[in-house]
């Protein structure tokens, strides 16, 4: 009999992936808008946008830690 495997992990990693891509393109594309309207040009910013999405519909990605 073969061991399980827990899904959830490897599911809300491609979730967190296909977010990301999918907010990506949008700014490769020149569609990506922050919260206040503007076009985003910074593709920093679209990272910070994609991740906070990912985030927000549930993918495991860890925030990154500030040095002190």
């Amino acid at each position: 009999m073969a061991a399980r495997s827990s899904h959830s992990s490897s599911r809300s990693g491609s979730e967190g992936k296909r977010k990301i891509h999918k907010v990506m393109k949008e700014h490769k594309q020149g569609n990506l808008k922050s919260g206040s309207g503007k076009k985003v040009k910074s593709r920093k910013q679209a990272l910070a946008i994609a991740l906070s999405e990912a985030r927000r519909s549930g993918a495991k990605i860890p925030k990154k830690k500030s040095k002190s």
